[in-house]
């Protein structure tokens, strides 16, 4: 179990204070050290926020790339109707978080993918094409 920065310096102070308290006199701790490891789990800390912020911002990428993958045509690895492993090809349907998992999910047909499951995206799907060509 990994335990926060914030509490592995909640410790450190509770060890820090009992030394400083029972500490000999004649050998004091040295300041420079202490500060040195106080610095340390405050970089530790503020390491921790920001590896945080990085994995919210990822999920907020991957989250809209999902969202626009919704009516393309997706080419992906799934079993086929005899039971091999092939690559298949459909459109995106729309997009599932299981949240219990934090998976982000394609549902393609049956099929529901993980966004590194996809091999490749062609740029629109020949029902968006056809709306496109009907429009003009």
């Amino acid at each position: 179990m990994s335990e926060s920065a914030g509490s592995l310096q909640a410790d450190y102070m509770q060890v820090l204070v009992a030394q400083l308290r029972y500490q000999n006199p004649l050998e004091p701790l040295d300041n420079n050290e202490m500060t040195s490891q106080l610095a340390m789990f405050a970089q530790l800390e503020k390491l921790e926020t920001l590896n945080t912020s990085f994995d919210d911002v990822l999920d907020n990428v991957e989250g809209s790339y999902a969202a626009s993958l919704v009516g393309k045509d997706i080419s992906f690895l799934g079993e086929a109707e005899d039971g091999n492993i092939d690559i298949l090809q459909g459109t995106v349907e729309r997009t599932y978080k299981n949240t219990s998992e934090d998976e982000l999910y394609l549902i393609v047909g049956e099929y529901a993918l993980g966004l590194k499951d996809v091999i490749s995206v062609n740029a629109a799907s020949q029902a968006e094409s056809e709306t496109t060509t009907e429009s003009e």
